[in-house]
């Protein structure tokens, strides 16, 4: 399976969630556990990311450009690790926390549009289609690796719950 057909796909499901917990008012107890699901997808959807994918984009970028480009982001992952970060407080949903929660829907959004056309162009020019697919496999992998291990409190991490997704055509 082509790598940029795997992130397409996992960035949907990350917006599906954002977008459940943009409607949800302050106080909704239902807050908690979409954050906790979207914080949990997507660290281990930029840490794969940045392993698997940026790496090889960085190593091959031949222009500036290029190379800021994916700079780029990987700074807008640290924007949406930082914000994350608050996320896991533990706090109550309450206005701040729902505000976090759409600052990070928005930085996502954002990042999610620039390298869908952007970093996805790059990667179309440097990495051919074999080797493509080859990632997405290993992408896979890595994904079932990092969700078979136990959390820091020792429990196995919860299963990710796949978000449905209509199609608009």
């Amino acid at each position: 399976m082509d790598i940029l057909d795997v992130i397409k796909k996992e960035h949907r499901e990350v917006a599906a969630m954002l977008d459940e917990a943009e409607k949800c008012e302050p106080g909704d107890k239902r807050l908690i556990e979409l954050a906790r699901q979207i914080e949990q997808a997507l660290t281990t959807h930029v840490k794969i990311e940045e392993r698997l994918f940026y790496a090889r984009l960085r190593d091959r970028a031949e222009q500036d450009e290029q190379r800021v480009d994916v700079y780029e982001a990987y700074t807008e992952h640290d924007v949406a690790n930082h914000l994350i970060e608050l996320l896991k407080s533990g706090r109550k949903p309450d206005e701040k926390f729902k505000a976090e929660l759409q600052v990070l829907g928005e930085s996502v959004k954002h990042h999610v549009k620039e390298e869908e056309s952007t970093v996805f162009s790059i990667a179309r020019e440097f990495i051919d289609q074999d080797e493509r697919d080859e990632l997405g496999e290993k992408w896979m992998k890595a994904r079932q690796r990092m969700e078979s291990q136990p959390t820091k409190n020792g429990s196995s991490p919860a299963p990710r719950k796949r978000a449905v997704v209509k199609s608009s055509r």
